[in-house]
């Protein structure tokens, strides 16, 4: 992988402390703990390829001068002591991965956290206040099939009632996990908050709009709030060589119907919104029979909690009429609801001051995707960047981020950080 990343690497970019040559050896040397012969790497949360790669990482962390500490959830915080050590501002990802994933989700907004440190250590500056490296466990949720995990036990988002229901694959509580990680529950349960007053996140784009604008890195306007509707419209089964076409109840028409018709519904409402139907169920699903019913999730997101709201209502509405006109039932439920998350105007027009700065072009972009820094962000102003992925690929072993843009991320990071300690 190394030399793939430095054989186009230009060290122009090198400057202010900042070292590609180092991060690229250091993406590497990660890429290297959980490689599956068949392409990528598999770090589940709570694993000993995870667990390799926090301890990996917080060695460098303590190379770098940086004081490293392990909460009950397995959560890695290295922090580098500022000249106001009474508070600090954050930055990090996650380092595990989905199932034959790629090397840079989550691992380069960890490594370009620790490259801002290592880059003020190397011109020997001491921050105004102290910062800390964070890298947050099962941000996948490959473990527990719940997602942005250790950041939501950060947090204390998860509840009693979470905890008794979760099971991995393998039938394991998350009692029986922690003690296999060298943790425990009663710990976990007295996870305490640290002292930051901000949290700032890099990841690369899981999508196509910053490499179709051939832009190095963007900026995250808001992280969507996800909202999942359950919809289940209910016709009337019958033979389907003797029924006549003008007497049916067909629940899968009126559905495909709905579904076509949704892709129109976000834009009335945002430029940001999206609406998708990726799970359907069709009964009794016979190749003779007339689907008596169809049952489907809708999956709505926008950058903000009223347009994703009025979304929601209007989606609603339209299969209520469709039922209406197609003489049969349906019913429509919320099954999940997440808040979005809105970047502070402050913070974007910082950030689009620091690329004009660079002579970049900035651009705005929401992230569809949930992040860690989307529950931070539900008490603390957070801020995320973008780095551009090759053909806007992710959770795949094809995730490429080139090291020119991997470093040039490092310093819009670097100097957006900056801003925020002169506060």
């Amino acid at each position: 992988m190394i030399n793939e990343l430095v054989k186009v690497y230009n060290t122009a970019l090198n400057y202010d402390g900042v070292d590609g040559k180092r991060l690229a050896e250091r993406l590497d040397a990660i890429s290297k703990i959980g490689v599956l012969p068949t392409g990528g790497v598999s770090r589940q949360g709570f694993s000993p390829e995870e667990k390799e790669a926090k301890e990996l990482v917080a060695g460098w962390m303590k190379d770098a001068g940086l004081t490293v500490e392990t909460d009950a959830a397995g959560n890695v915080f290295g922090r580098f002591k500022g000249k106001d050590n009474s508070q600090s501002i954050a930055s990090g990802s996650h380092i595990d991965t989905v199932p034959a994933g790629g090397n840079f989700d989550g691992v380069l907004g960890v490594l370009a956290a620790l490259e801002v440190a290592e880059a003020w250590k190397a011109s020997g500056c001491i921050p105004e206040k102290s910062y800390e490296v964070v890298i947050f466990s099962d941000e996948e949720g490959a473990r527990f099939s719940s997602g942005v995990f250790g950041s939501r036990s950060y947090m204390g988002l998860v509840d009693d009632e979470l905890i008794a229901s979760l099971r991995d694959s393998e039938g394991l509580n998350l009692e029986a996990v922690l003690e296999q990680y060298g943790s425990s529950l009663s710990d976990y349960k007295n996870i305490q908050q640290r002292d930051w007053t901000f949290f700032a996140e890099a990841h690369i784009e899981q999508g196509k709009l910053l490499e179709k604008n051939k832009l190095p890195v963007g900026i995250v306007n808001g992280i969507a709030g996800q909202a999942w509707l359950e919809v289940e419209f209910k016709g009337l089964a019958g033979h389907a060589g003797n029924t006549p076409m003008n007497d049916r109840q067909d629940a899968l028409v009126a559905a495909g119907r709905f579904v076509s018709e949704l892709e129109e519904i976000p834009k009335l409402v945002s430029d940001t919104a999206v609406a998708t139907v990726g799970k359907m169920a069709v009964f009794p699903n016979g190749a003779n029979v007339i689907p008596e019913s169809v049952k489907m999730i809708v999956d709505i997101r926008d950058i903000h909690e009223d347009t994703r709201d009025t979304l929601l209502k209007l989606v609603t509405e339209r299969a209520n009429s469709i039922a209406e006109e197609r003489n049969i039932g349906v019913t429509v439920s919320g099954t999940s609801r997440v808040k979005p998350v809105p970047v502070d105007e402050v913070y974007k027009q910082e950030l689009h001051d620091i690329l004009n700065e660079l002579s970049i072009e900035s651009m705005e972009l929401p992230s569809g995707a949930g992040h860690d820094s989307m529950n931070i962000g539900l008490t603390l102003p957070v801020a995320m960047i973008f780095a551009r992925s090759k053909d806007g690929i992710s959770h795949n072993p094809k995730e490429w981020t080139s090291l020119n843009d991997c470093v040039t991320t490092v310093h819009v990071l670097k100097k957006f950080l900056e801003k925020q300690m002169n506060k």
